[in-house]
């Protein structure tokens, strides 16, 4: 099954090459597609290039300095490669980053609201925001308490909440799962999963996390150093051996180190 059999595509990566500082190439002709409506789950060990690609997405190369230098990134027909990330919000695409960087000195309904600082349906705001406390019970039970003191769990939701009420067409998530206990990764998958099946808003999630992520989503792609590796459902990506061994830490006899390793005719088929 390829992607389009999942629905129309909203965003399709085509071939794209980036640089940082005119110099260091990370992404070596990366091309993915997510299908509307849908969890795409893109996988890959730490380095990989997994952050750079939804950077790329959401036009936050910039600060870093970055730069997509070949290949096209379509969102809805339109090349938005490139373009300024206040304009690619704008357009329905926006980032949870990494790390959660909420605004510690705000309380957690002041971070709330600054998720729809580009909107100015108000009576709308105000409906999304109970929306969001109907999927985050926690937040409305602390939406006075400043965000620094909220727990890395509670900080996680916060920064989903907050992406949310921009109302977005196609979410990004960069790795969701670091740094949290098991019990509330599976919490937030499960809310993300509840998002996607309810609300119909398009995912596309970055994890180390193989295993949380393939739970959710319905097609996963797998990175390594720069270039897609592997692409599957969720049923295939399960079953695949190597993916088995390699990230969702089914032991096999051989001693292989890296998914790099792997030698199968799919996947020397796919850089031929």
């Amino acid at each position: 099954m390829q992607p389009e059999d999942l629905g129309p595509i909203l965003l399709e990566v085509n071939n794209i090459e980036v640089v940082y500082k005119d110099i260091i190439q990370v992404l070596r002709g990366v091309s993915l597609k997510v299908p509307e409506g849908h969890i795409t789950a893109l996988l890959g060990p730490n380095g990989a290039g997994k952050t750079t690609t939804l950077r790329a997405i959401s036009g936050l190369l910039v600060p870093e300095d970055g730069r997509v230098v070949s290949g096209a990134i379509h969102y809805r027909g339109e090349n938005i490669a490139n373009k300024p990330p206040e304009q690619i919000v704008l357009k329905g695409i926006v980032q949870v980053p990494e790390g959660r960087r909420v605004f510690k000195h705000l309380t957690v309904e002041e971070n709330l609201r600054v998720g729809s600082a580009t909107r100015r349906d108000s009576a709308k705001v105000k409906e999304d925001l109970e929306r969001i406390y109907h999927y985050f019970p926690k937040l409305a039970l602390i939406k006075t308490r400043l965000a620094g003191y909220c727990s890395g769990g509670e900080q996680q939701m916060l920064a989903i909440g907050r992406a949310l009420l921009a109302n977005p067409r196609l979410l990004l998530l960069d790795e969701p799962s670091l740094g949290l206990a098991p019990l509330l990764v599976r919490e937030i998958f499960d809310i993300v999963a509840q998002i996607n099946a309810e609300e119909g808003v398009t995912v596309l999630v970055v994890e180390q996390n193989a295993r949380v992520a393939l739970s959710v989503a319905h097609y996963g792609y797998i990175m390594e150093s720069g270039r897609i590796a592997l692409e599957g459902t969720k049923a295939y990506l399960e079953s695949n051996p190597d993916v088995k061994e390699f990230y969702l830490g089914v032991a096999k006899s051989g001693g292989r180190k890296s998914f790099k390793d792997v030698k199968s005719y799919r996947r020397r088929k796919r850089f031929m």
